[in-house]
């Protein structure tokens, strides 16, 4: 088993845990503590099977994800296919193989802008009762990120730091289908349909 390792644009596929914690640890934003360390190698050797991802700073993470291939052309070759060899991979094989794809692709370094669309469940209270209930909310914005995963987080940050959105509204996945991103390109964009969300941001229903 070798493990992909990807941090913004550096990216390494390597063959044994004490390669990998040595590409990570040249990182210089990446402080390779004991902790940090003992947390990869669990990871390494235990039989979690699903990519992981690691916290370096607030919104900042790099992803470590299980592989098979031998070599990083065989990797991502592997992640462009979505369509699995007959006899060859499983179900959950596919699955494991989509959200590594999924993964790749939220850490792609691309700065610029990005539209961003959420769905969330928003705690309401019960005029006249001490109860509340769960009203599905969809968010939409266009901000400046770095990456989707970084669109996510701007947004989710946002969202929880709002005083008008109570702590116990459930949130989705980056990997979910109840959240989506398009990147836009390095400059805000002009267009009609762009500068519609531009102007109004939030959208509550």
């Amino acid at each position: 088993m070798n493990i992909y390792a990807r941090f913004f644009d550096h990216e390494a596929l390597t063959h044994s845990t004490e390669e990998l914690i040595g590409f990570l640890a040249s990182l210089d934003d990446i402080n390779m503590t004991a902790r940090l360390e003992q947390e990869i190698r669990d990871y390494v050797e235990g039989d979690m099977p699903y990519p992981k991802r690691y916290k370096v700073k607030p919104r900042i993470y790099f992803i470590l994800i299980k592989t098979e291939a031998e070599t990083m052309e065989q990797f991502k070759a592997n992640n462009k296919s979505a369509t699995p060899k007959e006899g060859t991979t499983s179900r959950i094989d596919e699955r494991t193989r989509l959200k590594e794809a999924k993964l790749i692709e939220l850490a792609e370094v691309k700065k610029g802008w990005y539209f961003v669309k959420m769905l969330f469940k928003r705690v309401l209270p019960i005029p006249g009762t001490t109860k509340f209930q769960y009203q599905d909310t969809e968010f939409q914005a266009i901000l400046q990120a770095e990456s989707g995963q970084d669109s996510y987080n701007k947004v989710l940050n946002h969202l929880k730091n709002r005083s008008d959105i109570d702590v116990r509204c459930q949130f989705p996945s980056t990997r979910g289908n109840n959240f989506e991103y398009k990147y836009l390109g390095e400059e805000i964009p002009t267009s009609e349909d762009a500068a519609t969300v531009r102007n109004r941001r939030i959208s509550w229903p």
